[in-house]
């Protein structure tokens, strides 16, 4: 399949993805506060048809993921999904009736540029997606350790800490959704449905991508959306990429010191515009929810 087609995928799921934010982002809003990371939160979200809606269009947004992913590596396609704050970012500036500004424009010509020399100039060795045995063992045990602390200290915590706590718990959580997707399509290309159906890589998919969207919801929920939205989006594919360096031994098959450098300035650019634009989206989604809370609380 042309590469091409690759990237017009992972852009494709980038943007369903993006609209299944915002959208459930909205969905949080008038829970109180206190009801985050609590069964009454998820028990208040599958009653309610927008985050329903929401999750359609991140669902779709996966399909385009696994898509992409099968004939695209982990080390190609991931990073292309933060372009999705390129489109998240305008929805939410209009919702909250506020301009995208200069600055924003700029940061998103930087994420732009850098996306454009990744895809150009990134050539992947793909790797074996029958890992050995013992390195998934211990990626797992590693990711369950971190996830699990994560949910035990934000649900712990408040406030900045909360959100910075669940935020990374999602991001990991969703990385490994990459990975598993991965070997999951590879194992459908290789051995058919049922040499697929006989691996747990399929049912860690859907239980981890359910376990990861509800919590990603006590993420926007927790409040400073300005250090939960880039703690996420940026921990997603790094982690999708190093599982996939690591667990699958996908490499870059980039030699020229100056391709090398080219990528190293690139792969920087994204990770700064995607911090800036993610403050930047939190910050619009904040004031939509404190323009809702002030309308909702004033007598009328």
């Amino acid at each position: 399949m042309p590469e091409w087609v690759v990237v017009v995928l992972a852009l494709a799921a980038a943007v369903t993805s993006a609209l299944g934010i915002v959208i459930r982002q909205r969905a949080t809003i008038e829970i109180p506060p206190e009801e985050g990371v609590t069964t009454t939160m998820f028990r208040k979200l599958l009653r309610n048809r927008l985050w329903w809606a929401g999750t359609a269009v991140a669902a779709s947004g996966y399909g385009f993921q696994a898509l992409a992913l099968t004939w695209g590596s982990l080390i190609l396609v991931a990073p292309l999904l933060v372009s999705a704050l390129l489109f998240a970012l305008p929805m939410s500036a209009r919702m909250a009736h506020r301009r995208v500004t200069t600055h924003d424009w700029v940061w998103a010509l930087i994420l732009t540029v850098g996306l454009a020399i990744f895809v150009t100039l990134a050539r992947v060795q793909h790797g074996d997606y029958r890992p050995p045995l013992l390195v998934s063992i211990t990626a797992a045990v590693i990711c369950v350790t971190v996830v699990g602390g994560c949910i035990v200290g934000g649900a712990r915590a408040q406030g900045r800490n909360r959100a910075l706590l669940i935020a990374t718990a999602v991001g990991v959580m969703f990385g490994a959704v990459a990975v598993l997707t991965k070997v999951t399509v590879q194992r459908l290309n290789d051995e058919g449905v049922w040499g697929m159906l006989v691996v747990p890589a399929p049912y860690l998919v859907v239980f981890l991508g359910v376990a990861a969207t509800l919590l990603q919801q006590s993420a926007f929920h927790a409040g400073a959306l300005q250090t939960s939205v880039p703690t996420m989006l940026v921990l997603e594919p790094l982690v999708a990429v190093s599982l996939g360096v690591v667990v699958l031994g996908e490499t870059l098959a980039v030699t020229d010191p100056v391709r090398i450098g080219l990528l190293a300035a690139a792969v920087l650019a994204m990770a700064a515009a995607t911090i800036r634009l993610g403050r930047d989206e939190g910050a619009f989604e904040e004031q939509l929810e404190a323009e809702i809370t002030h309308r909702t609380e004033t007598p009328t």
